[in-house]
């Protein structure tokens, strides 16, 4: 029933826009009209056909519409003089724009800028020369020229001087473009660059030079990049990033705090199990308040943790969270406020850090328990492990992750390897622009994705090592071609584990330790937070954390390292844990499948994704299907004849001679290897031919 009332008043919504629009357009129409005639009157005017000041020919040969279009024209040619064929350019601007662009921006100022042309025009015709045409009463100025220099007649040295002529003429043709909608800078820039492009034709191009660039760019070829489309994907870098207003806005609160417990009563309770001490501070957040305790003297912080569940039962609420405020001699005391105040998407993305420039992969985590946003740095994490039973705003949360870069980064600087095995929460995504390979949903698939995520961080680091730099920002300042961003998204980590636990651990343990300065970056979700899922290994290599409410201390414990994640509140309520082991509350925001769906949408009408297709391919696979291929490749023999000839094996020397990309010549050395024609890389990367 709701799904069918959203979709209604979507067909409303969208049905209203559409007559709106179409309205404007017969405005715009209207206007186009009002100037043809306008212009036909004016042209054709003559005092014969009926005017306001003379009596009408009976004899005159004019038709209604010819006396009615004069009489109007006689109007204006009094009033305004010939500063009339301007005002009808104006009328002819004013409707074009409104079926162009389906409105006049600044309509106001554009009618306050015809004004001051008019009566400029008319003063400047009025002092230049305003002898009669068309037997024009008032002259060529009309009567507004007229009365304008009689009001300026004390003046009249001035303003009849040549400075002052000069002036009135470029003021009155500046106020007319500004009323009329004309892009001035528009012309001059496609003028202008009409000229540059003259001019670049007479440069000569060496063909040694084109030759040198085309091995220098294949040299810089980081194994992500296709060979057949290098040229075509670096070009196409113009992308719209989606604006936030395809989110929904937040609601008014309603929440009022005036119910919350008080300080007195808090104080109480406490002292009824033996704790003295003194409330200094009450933060009212949207979803708990926080009190801050400072015990008496002598009072050990875990007595008053251990009282979390009693503290919850004498308020009435559904948890108390107790924990130590890190830099504060204070203990905080999280209660659950009556009514929840709602965290929706846009008011994160909107605050003055997801936009600043030193965070480079923002992540929106939610609101703090005192209210305010909270922007993190994928980058500096570096990975993230997300835990959380079902229902308790996990997979919510990976949504708001992966909205949140969409709306910061086009395809060129971030791209998507997104594993589900659910099949269920990531399927949203499918065909937008910044995904590497389709939505894995094969767990045999996902373990291919992340070994090449692996061999695609080694390829990176021989790239930068290279060119000598260490991280993928120096990288980037030094290349035109930039290296992307990689985000692996696991949506359910123990779902891998159950089929291939060992080298999934082995995978995610390398990337985890590794990757980071190759600019890749894994955030895993798991909702069954156990040690044989969430092992030693992985913990270790993952020190940023997200804990949504878990069902148990132990599982909390897992997770974070100690308990209160199972007192959470659901649909959002989390504990982030940062890479300094600082224990945070946070409550994360919401976005609709609905909003989701219009983000993709717009994403996916400005391009198609470009697939890597060896990514999901399983290494035997991989191999019998380059056998296949390659077995009947002429390409592939003349490589084999040149590897044989010149006794030399590289992925390089075979670009250099086969002029091919980097992903191809890699595949041929692989080819090779497994054929017997060449040994495996040593320590130092070289081979021998055998």
């Amino acid at each position: 029933m709701i799904r069918k009332f959203k979709l209604n008043k979507d067909i409303y919504s969208n049905t209203l826009d559409f007559l709106r629009k179409r309205f404007v357009e017969v405005c715009g129409l209207i206007l186009i009209s009002i100037f043809a005639v306008f212009s036909y009157s004016l042209i054709n005017y003559s005092p014969k056909n009926g005017t306001l000041i003379y009596k009408i020919d009976e004899k005159g040969t004019g038709s209604l519409f010819d006396i009615y279009s004069n009489i109007s024209a006689d109007f204006f040619l009094q009033s305004f003089g010939l500063i009339s064929f301007l005002i009808a350019l104006s009328v002819f601007s004013w409707g074009v724009s409104l079926i162009l662009n389906k409105k006049i921006n600044k309509f106001l100022s554009k009618l306050f800028y015809t004004i001051v042309y008019v009566v400029l025009g008319c003063l400047f015709i009025y002092v230049t020369n305003n002898n009669s045409f068309w037997l024009i009463d008032n002259g060529n100025s009309g009567f507004i020229g007229e009365k304008s220099y009689l009001l300026l007649q004390r003046f009249e040295p001035i303003i009849e001087s040549n400075l002052s002529k000069v002036f009135l003429c470029f003021f009155t043709l500046t106020f007319f473009v500004l009323a009329s909608n004309i892009n001035l800078k528009y012309i001059f820039s496609k003028i202008f660059k009409k000229k540059k492009n003259v001019e670049e034709k007479d440069v000569p191009f060496d063909d040694n030079d084109e030759k040198d660039f085309k091995e220098i760019e294949a040299k810089q070829q980081s194994f992500l990049f296709k060979n057949d489309t290098e040229i075509t994907n670096i070009k196409k870098n113009i992308f719209d990033i989606p604006s936030i207003k395809l989110l929904e806005k937040k609601q008014p609160s309603k929440n009022s705090n005036s119910k919350n417990p008080s300080t007195d009563f808090i104080e109480k309770i406490l002292l009824d199990f033996g704790i003295k001490g003194k409330i200094k501070k009450v933060s009212n957040g949207p979803v708990v308040s926080l009190y801050e305790f400072e015990p008496a003297a002598g009072i050990k912080v875990s007595k008053i943790i251990n009282l979390s569940e009693d503290i919850a039962r004498n308020t009435s609420s559904l948890s108390a969270r107790v924990a130590i405020i890190p830099g504060k001699n204070t203990v905080g005391i999280e209660i659950p406020n009556e009514k929840r105040d709602g965290v929706v998407l846009s008011e994160i993305l909107e605050s003055e850090n997801f936009f600043k420039s030193d965070i480079k992969l923002p992540i929106a985590l939610g609101k703090s328990i005192s209210g305010y946003p909270i922007i993190a740095d994928l980058t500096s994490m570096p990975h993230l492990l997300i835990a959380g039973t079902t229902g308790s705003g996990k997979s919510v949360c990976i949504n708001t992750i992966i909205s949140s870069l969409l709306f910061k980064h086009n395809p060129d600087i971030c791209k998507f390897i997104l594993i589900d095995p659910k099949m269920l929460e990531l399927s949203s995504y499918e065909g937008i622009p910044h995904l590497l390979t389709p939505v894995i949903t094969d767990a045999k698939k996902a373990t291919a994705a992340l070994s090449w995520t692996v061999r695609e961080m080694e390829n990176r680091y021989k790239l930068m090592s290279s060119v000598g730099v260490r991280n993928i920002d120096s990288y980037n300042q030094k290349h035109k071609i930039k290296m992307p961003y990689i985000i692996v998204v696991v949506d359910e980590m123990s779902d891998l584990m159950l089929i291939s636990g060992k080298e999934i651990e082995s995978y995610v343990q390398k990337l985890s330790a590794m990757a980071r300065a190759a600019g890749i970056h894994i955030i895993m979700a798991t909702q069954r937070p156990s040690v044989d899922v969430i092992t030693g290994t992985i913990k270790a290599n993952f020190p940023t954390r997200v804990s949504f409410q878990v069902s148990s201390k132990i599982d909390s414990k897992t997770i974070l390292g100690e308990q209160g994640a199972e007192q959470l509140l659901g649909k959002g309520d989390m504990l982030f844990m940062s890479s300094a082991n600082k224990i945070f509350r946070i409550h994360g925001p919401y976005i609709s499948e609905n909003e989701i769906e219009k983000v993709t949408s717009f994403l996916r009408a400005q391009g198609n994704p470009d697939y890597i297709e060896e990514i999901t391919l399983e290494k035997g696979n991989a191999f019998n299907e380059t056998n296949i291929n390659e077995s009947d490749d002429n390409l592939y023999q003349a490589a084999i004849q040149i590897v044989k000839t010149e006794k030399k094996a590289s992925t390089s020397f075979l670009q250099r001679k086969l002029q091919i990309g980097y992903n191809r010549a890699a595949r041929m050395i692989d080819q090779m290897e497994e054929s017997g024609i060449v040994s495996k890389a040593n320590h130092t990367g070289k081979r021998e031919v055998l």
